[in-house]
């Protein structure tokens, strides 16, 4: 009925509830990628025979929800400046899979966001 796992290091347990709980969106695990590559990597990876959702989300081919993130992605949102959280998110707003180099264009001010 349970089975304990490890990705990346990180320990999980999961438990075989039954039929009556299924995935939902409510839960979703997030992977913070140091770089486009590893970004565009993750979200191949995890969204083959899956689907796309919008901001960085994916479903994969199990219906386990996704965040595929930049990790600088946080600090970005979180400035003490809101002109800069306010562009980053306008841009990410407006992505499938995220772009780093438009994110960061946003926050410098570089876009018109």
């Amino acid at each position: 009925m349970t089975v304990t796992f490890a990705l990346a290091g990180q320990e999980f347990s999961a438990l075989n509830g039954g039929p009556e709980f299924t995935f939902t969106p409510a839960i979703s695990l997030v992977v913070e990628c140091a770089d486009q590559r590893e970004l565009d990597k993750f979200w191949a990876l995890l969204s083959e025979g899956g689907a796309p959702v919008q901001c960085g989300w994916l479903r994969d081919k199990f219906g386990v929800s996704w965040q595929i993130v930049p990790a600088a992605l946080g600090d970005m949102l979180s400035n003490a400046d809101p002109a800069r959280s306010y562009r980053v998110m306008r841009a990410l707003l407006k992505m499938i899979k995220l772009d780093i180099a438009t994110l960061q264009q946003a926050y410098d001010g570089a876009t018109a966001g």
